[in-house]
């Protein structure tokens, strides 16, 4: 197998197990711990076991190693599951949001020199009112 798909298939391990950690951890905390697949709850005991001798943050990084590399193997990757690149720490506790890129503005001089009128968002309400008043201007006509 191709050095590529193996990194293709570390990449997917390393993802897939750092969120399935969280993921059991959660669940866990929230009392959960029974409903867990027996490998789940197997990774998360070892874990809570090295809580007693190391900190969270290391045993953390610790647990998800070992899920790391129990789905590298499953997905098919082939020797051992190579090492992660370095990521940066998160600030525990906290939510890390994605960030996107951001969206792209119009350009404000074109708006303002444009010689078409501006269409407002009100359009639509403008409209319905409108059909509204249609509709009841006939009824009264046609029940007359």
């Amino acid at each position: 197998m191709s050095s590529s798909s193996n990194a293709s298939i570390a990449k997917k391990a390393r993802t897939k197990a750092e969120a399935d950690f969280a993921t059991w951890l959660m669940m866990a905390k929230l009392g959960g711990f029974d409903d867990l697949p027996s490998n789940a709850q197997s990774f998360l005991a070892n874990y809570r076991t090295r809580l007693e001798t190391m900190s969270e943050a290391e045993s953390t990084a610790l647990a998800v190693r070992e899920v790391y590399s129990a789905y590298y193997s499953e997905m098919g990757g082939v020797g051992a599951a190579p090492e992660p690149k370095a990521r940066t720490p998160t600030t525990e506790g906290k939510l890390v949001r994605s960030q996107r890129p951001p969206r792209p503005q119009p350009d404000q001089s074109a708006a303002r020199h444009s010689t078409r009128p501006m269409t407002r968002k009100s359009l639509p309400a403008l409209l319905i009112f409108a059909s509204m008043v249609a509709l009841i201007v006939a009824f009264r006509f046609l029940a007359q």
